[in-house]
């Protein structure tokens, strides 16, 4: 139970912080604990996949130290794992919720862009939400729905009101 509270509270963190790297520490960390958790509850697809997405954070935080050409590869390997991983923890239809959590976010937090973290924070919220639905883990639901929250404030405070104050 206590590595859902830590996994929710890094996740919610990490869309709030306006800094890029900043925000990818806080997502490992998330990514951590969310994968140590999984593991407890047997949610297996999950667990990997928090394993996989804490490497790729911290590939992510280097970016401007990795060519490119690398850069562009690492985003095609990590949601080429993602998918490999859906097929091999395969339990059903259920798999593909944290799968395209996990594809979307991986591609987000590639960018550069901060709204696009903010914004694939509300869409891992609803596929992640799901998941934890069917597996009756309800802290991870009810962190799930506090993300979605905090996301759609993230965003709005961030990059409509921000946006209106910059001029955009």
């Amino acid at each position: 139970m206590i590595f859902s509270v830590l996994a929710f509270l890094c996740l919610v963190i990490s869309i709030c912080i306006k800094e890029r790297n900043k925000s990818l520490v806080v997502q490992s960390l998330n990514c951590l604990f969310e994968a140590i958790y999984n593991f407890f509850i047997s949610a297996y697809t999950g667990a990997v996949l928090g394993l996989i997405n804490f490497i790729r954070s911290f590939l992510y935080l280097n970016k401007n130290k990795i060519h490119k050409y690398v850069y562009l590869l690492l985003l095609f390997f990590f949601e080429g794992i993602i998918v490999i991983n859906c097929v091999i923890t395969w339990h059903g239809f259920i798999s593909f919720l944290p799968t395209f959590a996990s594809m979307i976010r991986t591609y987000c937090l590639w960018q550069t862009n901060m709204t696009l973290v903010r914004l694939s924070g509300i869409t891992t919220g609803v596929f992640y939400g799901a998941y934890y639905v069917y597996y009756d883990s309800w802290v991870m639901v009810l962190g799930d729905v506090i993300l979605i929250i905090t996301g759609l404030y993230a965003v709005w405070k961030n990059d409509v009101l921000g946006g209106m104050k910059n001029g955009s």
